[in-house]
Formats: C-alpha cells, sequence, structure tokens
C-alpha cells in the first residue's frame, strides 16, 4: 500500500490509546480523518478539538459521502465486534481495512524504526526514547501508547525518517514491524487466550527478536533467553547502571557502556522497572548516535506519563502522586511534614522501597 495515494483515514475505534496516536499523525501529514468510537473520552474530545471529525453512533449514514474506495484507509481495532455495521460496510465495498499494527508496519517499513517490546516497559520505555530523539534534534516520530506529561500527547515528535513505535505482542501484532533497533524488556506470560501456552509467546518474542539482523542492535534485559546486548541495572551486563542514588528525589547514577563509564545521570521517575526503562532508551539511543550530553539533558527532564506513577504536584511542602494501576496516591501536606522537615525522608523512603519490590 501506498500512503501518499491515500487522502482520507477512517478509524473504527478511534478513541483507543493506540489509534488516537496514528490519528494524529495521519491529521499532522495532511489526510483528512474522521471516525467512530463508542463514548466519548478525553483522547476523543482532544481529537475532536484538532479539527477530526468523530460520531458515537454505528450508524453507516454518519461516513463521509466522498470516502470512496479508491481514496481511503480504513483502520479497525480487534476490539469492535464483527457485527459492527459500519465495518461490514467497508468490508462489502472492498475498502482497504488494515489493523493498527499492519499500518504500523507500512509506515516503519520506509523509516529507521525503533521498535520496543515486552509483556512489561513498552510505554514507559518508548516515551523515554522518543523524548530523548527529540529532544537531541532527531527527525523522529514516536507513536506511544500513553499519554506523555512533556507532550500532553501520545504523539511525540512530527519527523518523517525516524519512527519509535510500541512492539505490542498481542495478536501478534509486532511481527508486523520493521525495526532497525529493538529490544526486549521482558517476555512473562501473557495473552494467553491468544498464545495458549507460555512457550508460544517465547516463541513469537523469539521470532520478532530475529527480524533484528544485527544482535548489536538488539538490547535485551540478562535474563532472557535472545542473543543480544544487555542491560541491567546493578547487575553484569554490557550497560550497566551502577552507583545509584536518590539526590532531592530523583535517581542519580552511573553507566558501564562498551566504551567506558558516564557519570552521573539524573533520572526523576522511581523503580528498579523505571531505572531499566532508561537504560533501555539510553542504550538504543547511544547505538543510534545520540551525544551522551543530549541524552543525559532528556533523562533528567522526562516527566512521565499520564496516570503512571506521574507527579501533579512536586514541591518541598507537597507532593502528590497519581497512578491507575496502582489506585496508589501520597499526600504530603505543608502542615504536618514540611514543618518537621521529614518530607525528603519519606521521599527516599518511597524511592528505596520501589527500587527493591519493583
Amino acid at each position: 500500500m501506498n500512503l501518499n495515494q491515500i487522502h482520507n483515514v477512517y478509524f473504527i475505534g478511534i478513541g483507543g490509546i493506540g489509534m488516537s496516536a496514528l490519528a494524529r499523525y495521519f491529521k499532522y501529514i495532511g489526510k483528512q480523518v474522521s471516525g467512530y468510537d463508542k463514548t466519548p473520552t478525553i483522547l476523543t474530545n482532544e481529537l475532536i478539538e484538532s479539527g477530526i471529525d468523530i460520531h458515537f453512533e454505528d450508524d453507516i449514514n454518519l461516513i463521509p459521502k466522498d470516502y470512496y474506495v479508491e481514496n481511503t484507509l480504513v483502520i479497525i481495532t480487534p476490539a469492535v465486534p464483527k457485527t459492527h455495521s459500519q465495518w461490514n460496510y467497508f468490508l462489502e465495498r472492498d475498502y482497504q481495512l488494515k489493523k493498527r499494527a499492519e499500518v504500523l508496519g507500512i509506515i516503519t517499513k520506509d523509516t529507521f524504526c525503533f521498535a520496543v517490546a515486552g509483556t512489561h516497559g513498552k510505554t514507559t520505555t518508548s516515551s523515554i526514547l522518543g523524548h530523548i530523539l527529540q529532544e537531541s534534534g532527531a527527525d523522529v516520530t514516536a507513536f506511544i501508547g500513553g499519554i506523555v506529561e512533556n507532550y500532553n500527547s501520545n504523539l511525540i515528535g512530527s519527523g518523517k525518517t525516524v519512527t519509535v513505535v510500541e512492539a505490542d505482542e498481542f495478536d501478534r501484532s509486532f511481527l508486523h514491524l520493521h525495526p532497525d533497533i529493538a529490544c526486549v524488556t521482558s517476555m512473562d506470560a501473557d495473552h494467553l487466550d491468544i498464545y495458549g501456552t507460555d512457550e508460544a509467546i517465547k516463541d513469537s518474542f523469539t521470532e520478532f527478536a530475529d527480524k533484528v539482523e544485527d544482535k548489536r542492535r538488539l538490547f535485551i534485559t540478562t535474563d532472557l533467553p535472545l542473543s543480544g546486548i544487555t542491560v541491567g541495572v546493578n547487575e553484569e551486563a554490557i550497560y550497566n547502571a551502577f552507583n545509584i542514588r536518590i539526590e532531592d528525589g530523583s535517581y542519580v547514577f552511573d553507566v558501564k557502556t562498551p566504551t567506558g563509564v558516564l557519570k552521573d545521570f539524573r533520572f526523576g521517575l522511581p523503580g528498579r522497572h523505571n531505572l531499566m526503562n532508561a537504560l533501555m532508551a539510553f542504550a538504543m539511543a547511544v547505538n543510534f548516535g545520540t551525544p551522551t550530553d543530549a541524552i543525559a539533558k532528556a533523562l533528567a527532564s522526562f516527566k512521565g506519563i499520564r496516570r503512571r506513577f506521574s507527579y501533579q504536584i512536586r514541591t518541598e511542602d507537597l507532593v502528590y502522586i497519581d497512578d491507575y494501576a496502582q489506585k496508589c496516591w501520597l499526600f504530603f501536606s505543608h502542615i504536618f511534614l514540611a514543618e518537621q522537615k521529614i518530607l525528603p525522608m519519606i521521599l527516599q523512603k518511597v524511592f528505596l522501597s520501589l527500587t527493591k519490590f519493583c
């Protein structure tokens, strides 16, 4: 498929976090974008405000009249039932229907593609990497499965030659991608309704990893049965974060690399898992040729993903953290804590606890 010949893009399930990033992308490159979703959300409201037409009724009469077979791409989500009237309308008339993963495969085929795989850590690692590349001046577009606080969007950048994508193992979607540099953060048993067995999902990850021909451009954790460049936190690895300290509510750490030791990187998200995500992004960016001083600045300025242990307030006397997955929040008031000068001590304990158990 040649996307240059497509004038209209219609989404069935446009409000999904991954689908909405694609909608933003196609809007940005000048396509006429519209779509359906079941219910209004903050995301659909933001898309409407950007000029995208969205409706919430499954009615074929709401499909724009000038969306012809020859000039329209229809992107569907597996969450939509096959009895959906609009889906069947397009099927019966032989429109080009593609899943989100297939479209990402088409986009990444003609770009230098960074692909982030793993049953955990994809969104955070992709966000950090996209932020690093954007801040360093790379011609990048990053498709993110969450709203990045720095950009208030799930799309970073507007580049045409470099892409960052989450390599989603669901429905073997990541096998549509064309990665030049990739990482695998984890290979835990998941989506067993699709894969059936733990062995089957691991085989799928191996197939994805094999898409990276040069194993010097495949980054893995030390516990994975794959061939690649190992990344670790306080362990024997080719890229290893060590000498980890907590200063002013952030991690400060050194990194052992294949060419030497780099010192005093700063990163503000707590938890060993987040430090690993940052190190994965660091290693991929270094491999790409991003200057380490640019990486350091980007790591220090990264604010996180909305509602994933994201700081809503972070001052000397008040901290509020929002996390949708753990339903966890921390609220420290000036009255009860700051006057006793124990807030810094509590924040340090939060970081230490997350480092130990995450």
